[in-house]
């Protein structure tokens, strides 16, 4: 059955997704870009940043830890929209703190109310997409993340200049808003939608041997503790604790180091930052039709993802000499590190899909709550540890020192983590729950 024929509703609900994703990372981003103002304003060292940052982080955790059982309770729309609402007004609420304390509560706001985000959208497209083309649909709301964090740049800075940094966090906190509007209106899941054929629903059902989206809601959810006994969902936890630090790494620091080594600060670091997040667009999407064509060449889905996976882990070994070529050209360094983002993104279309190619709709929000708390985790071990090393090599006089550290570190996550993940479950067998 082709695609011209059974109706494409489908990718205007991934659209959806995609904008809630931008929103998303436009309002974790912001903190990054203000870090300068900031710091002169509250006095904060390097580690009073990295402690903001495991605030956030720490948050995020203990959100996954209860959101994606929450969303796989109340359904996607309400479990999506809920989400939205609180990170929103938690956002917003950054422009009301006055002191560093005050930050510590906003920023551990948000990352509980964020962490509501991935499990709801991988659930979605769980229920809206055939198994051939979820990494392609994943992909492409992932790329969100990359759009938000192009967007922040180019607003953030010249808000903060124009009218204050608290200004900043509001407006980007109240784009929220706009989004439920169109949520409400356009989405429910397939088997309720009144806009949806009947072709391209049975489409979507096309590869699966699993229920409807209607009875999958009622069947009772499944425990953690028997989740947790599959080496298949060990893939996710292990692939998420391994990579998802360096993209929070790459989110939360870029700024900071292109103000130490080339002294660019507020919208001076608009153009390269966006640029950086720019190229990483196009690795989520990459990401998503490569293992799509291999599966289209008749690889099998195991095959076609884990070989995708793969190449872009080797796409990421590159960022280790990031430093180094940046020292003859800083746009050397920018292109260099937008492309490991680039091949990051790609690799977290695939990670995210494989709970999807292993587990049935009904456990796939609490497996992704799983990995995402235990990668916020590793976020939390790698920002504390990036905080300490600068500052101790800042005393020194030697900050570049820390960054090479950080770069030799996140260049070879994903081999390893490819590695582990290729020994725990080599054929990626489907659970059957």
């Amino acid at each position: 059955m082709s695609k011209t024929k059974v109706g494409n509703y489908r990718w205007t609900i991934c659209s959806l997704v995609f904008f809630a994703t931008t929103i998303n990372y436009l309002d974790r981003a912001v903190i990054s870009l203000l870090k300068s103002d900031l710091e002169v304003e509250f006095n904060w060292t390097e580690s009073d940043y990295s402690n903001l940052v495991v605030a956030f982080q720490i948050s995020y955790a203990v959100g996954m830890l209860g959101v994606g059982r929450f969303i796989d309770k109340i359904g996607t729309k309400m479990g999506y929209a809920l989400s939205l609402i609180f990170w929103s007004l938690a956002a917003i609420g950054h422009a009301l703190v006055k002191s560093t304390f005050g930050f510590f509560v906003a920023r551990a706001a948000l990352g509980i109310t964020e962490a509501g985000n991935f499990p709801a959208a991988i659930k979605t497209t769980a229920e809206w997409f055939p198994k051939r083309e979820r990494a392609l649909a994943t992909g492409i709301f992932n790329s969100g993340t990359n759009i938000g964090a192009i967007i922040a740049p180019l607003t953030v800075p010249f808000i903060a200049a124009e009218w204050g940094w608290k200004w900043a966090f509001i407006l980007t906190g109240a784009a929220g808003f706009i989004w439920l509007f169109f949520w409400f209106i356009m989405y429910e899941i397939p088997s309720r939608h009144k806009r949806l054929s009947k072709a391209e629903f049975e489409y979507i059902h096309s590869d699966t041997d699993e229920v409807s989206n209607q009875e999958a809601d009622t069947e009772p959810k499944v425990p953690w503790l028997r989740l947790l006994g599959y080496r298949q969902a060990w893939v996710f936890i292990m692939g998420k604790f391994l990579t998802d630090p360096v993209w929070w790494f790459y989110l939360f620091w870029l700024p900071a180091f292109l103000n130490a080594e080339y002294h660019l600060t507020g919208t001076a670091t608009a153009l390269p930052v966006a640029f950086a997040y720019t190229v990483a667009s196009f690795g989520s999407i990459f990401g998503g039709w490569l293992p799509l064509k291999f599966i289209k060449m008749g690889w099998s889905v195991p095959k076609a993802r884990k070989t995708s996976m793969l190449i872009y882990a080797f796409c990421v070994l590159p960022v280790v000499f990031a430093q180094y070529f940046g020292s003859y050209n800083m746009w050397w360094a920018v292109i260099i590190i937008g492309m490991a983002a680039s091949a990051h993104q790609a690799w977290s279309a695939n990670l995210f899909t494989t709970t999807s190619d292993m587990f049935p709709k009904k456990a796939v929000g609490s497996i992704t709550g799983i990995g995402g708390m235990v990668g916020a985790l590793g976020g939390v071990i790698f920002s504390k540890s990036a905080g300490m090393l600068f500052d101790h090599y800042k005393a020194l006089g030697q900050l570049e020192v820390g960054y090479y550290i950080m770069f030799f570190i996140c260049g070879g996550a994903y081999l390893l983590a490819w590695v582990i993940m290729h020994l725990l479950a080599p054929k990626m067998e489907m659970v059957k729950l």
